[in-house]
């Protein structure tokens, strides 16, 4: 968390997309069954969240 604090908000931006696609392909090996790591989808959701609060809070 103090990382992402540090971080400009270009920095973030670029963060928080790389984040979603990520979120993406998990949503679509899950559909494939192929991920044995389910947990995954839900720690990338609050990553998610954890930046796009912090990118608020720096408006």
């Amino acid at each position: 968390m103090k990382d992402l604090l540090k971080k400009n908000t270009a920095e973030l931006k670029t963060l928080i997309s790389e984040k979603k696609l990520a979120l993406r392909n998990f949503r679509f090996s899950v559909a494939g069954s192929n991920v044995r790591n389910v947990k995954e989808g839900n720690v990338l959701k609050k990553d998610i969240a954890r930046i796009l609060t912090i990118l608020n809070k720096k408006k």
